[in-house]
């Protein structure tokens, strides 16, 4: 049945996921003809109804009511879950909606952003699949009819499959910060049925996000975890994002744990149990990950950033486990592939009741390396590509090798340092990994440079 055509803002249809500003990028119009365009995607007998979940942003209600009437006018029937984390709607799919799942989320961008995550079947839609919903929204062609709703609470189903075969020791002593976000709630449920003791702080769902950010990623938005372990000499703090489906970790002293380091820990403890095994970690991820798999005898894999590419470089290769820089691990291993922050949370507490030193001396025994943070240069989507095309050409003119797998990756005897678009914002972001703080500088340098001749207009 045709209808009205719908062209979305351009910056709308990211590489894995929708995302945009509310009231300037994004519209609960959006959100309606994203639930007409996916339905009509889906093939006719799709198996059942779509699960449908939202984070607690303040946009995401009606953001949510303008979609579910959007799917169901194309005659699709939608299991309505409500408030959730992601890692919850990914679990109502993989057990109980097969046909697929929806959910309202702004992650961890400010409040004022927000979008939507889909899967069809187990799998996420990205690339050319999310470009298909602004062609068909485009075409005004959308299948018709007039879909059922239908009440579902998983809660307590999806706290029971967390524990499932997790062992915990009762010494253990856990600080969390939910962040505002949705994981708060579920939380408390969770620790109930844990013997260890746990310290939470801003466990309210809240979408004015009033103590921090959502986004554990950011030092800054750590300090109160921090505090609260040397508070109440906890073994470790666990923060996480808006929807709960990445963690930021800092040790009994205090201080934060990078991701690369969580990454070897666990590659580490997975490949006792599975030797050889292949293991994934995105672009930005330190060679020393790579290069420690290898040791261990496993196959280090590395892929471009986003869940959506890592999850399906896991599915193509049955990795049990993989992991991205910005925090979202990705276990198979007694797992179902997705990421979930209280899940890693889980694993975490489980690897460190296994050993009888503390963390930040774990942390220790992974060989060093002088890494910068991520860094910002920002740079308007519309730019991003031809920046980067820039750069690398101007590589190439120089005669310097480099990884196209996501940006470009130039390796040295001294290091490497990356260059990539941003997936969620208007920047391209970059990090420099070396032997020494000198070779560190030196191509940090080196990137900049590249940078400043890619965004010359008259740029070869």
């Amino acid at each position: 049945m045709s209808a009205e055509p719908h062209w979305f803002n351009p910056s709308l249809l990211r590489a894995y996921d929708i995302r945009g500003i509310v009231g300037e990028t994004l519209s609960e119009t959006d959100a309606y003809y994203v639930g007409r365009a996916f339905a009509t995607l889906l093939p006719e007998r799709s198996g059942g109804p779509l699960a449908v979940g939202r984070d607690g942003r303040l946009s995401s209600p009606s953001l949510e009511e303008a979609l579910i009437r959007g799917l169901q006018e194309s005659g699709q029937d939608v299991c309505s879950i409500g408030c959730v984390s992601t890692p919850l709607l990914y679990y109502t799919v993989f057990e109980h909606t097969p046909a697929g799942g929806i959910m309202i989320t702004g992650s961890h961008n400010p409040p004022q952003h927000n979008g939507v995550k889909l899967l069809q079947g187990h799998h996420s839609l990205f690339g050319e699949q999310i470009q298909q919903i602004g062609t068909i929204a485009a075409s005004g062609s959308f299948r018709s009819g007039k879909g059922g709703r239908y009440p579902f609470t998983p809660q307590e189903r999806y706290i029971l499959r967390l524990l499932q075969g997790i062992t915990i020791s009762s010494r253990l002593r856990v600080a969390w910060d939910t962040g505002n976000g949705v994981v708060g709630p579920i939380l408390q449920s969770l620790i109930s049925h844990l013997d260890c003791a746990s310290f939470i702080i801003h466990a309210e769902v809240d979408g004015h996000f009033p103590n921090h950010p959502p986004d554990p990623a950011v030092p800054e938005h750590l300090r109160a975890l921090q505090d609260l372990v040397h508070r109440e000499s906890c073994a470790l703090g666990i923060a996480f994002d808006g929807d709960g489906d990445r963690i930021a970790v800092v040790d009994e002293q205090g201080q934060r744990v990078p991701t690369d380091a969580l990454l070897v820990l666990f590659a580490r403890d997975i490949l006792m149990t599975s030797p050889g095994a292949p293991m994934i970690a995105d672009v930005k991820t330190s060679q020393v990950f790579f290069s420690e798999v290898a040791r261990l005898g496993g196959q280090p894999l590395m892929e471009r950033t986003g869940h959506s590419f890592v999850k399906s470089r896991m599915h193509e290769t049955q990795a049990p486990f993989a992991g991205e820089l910005s925090g979202h691990f990705f276990f198979a291993d007694r797992w179902y592939g997705f990421d979930d922050g209280l899940y890693t949370a889980l694993r975490l507490l489980e690897l460190l009741s296994k050993q009888e030193k503390p963390l930040s001396v774990l942390v220790q025994s992974i060989p060093t390396r002088f890494t910068t943070p991520e860094i910002s240069f920002p740079c308007p989507d519309m730019h991003k590509k031809q920046v980067m095309a820039r750069v690398a050409q101007r590589l190439q003119q120089d005669n310097i090798s480099f990884s196209t797998i996501d940006g470009v990756r130039v390796t040295t005897p001294q290091g490497w340092w990356l260059l990539r678009a941003s997936n969620t914002q208007a920047l391209l972001t970059g990090r420099v990994e070396a032997i020494s703080l000198e070779a560190q500088e030196t191509l940090l340098q080196e990137l900049k440079r590249y940078l400043q001749e890619g965004q010359k207009p008259d740029a070869p």
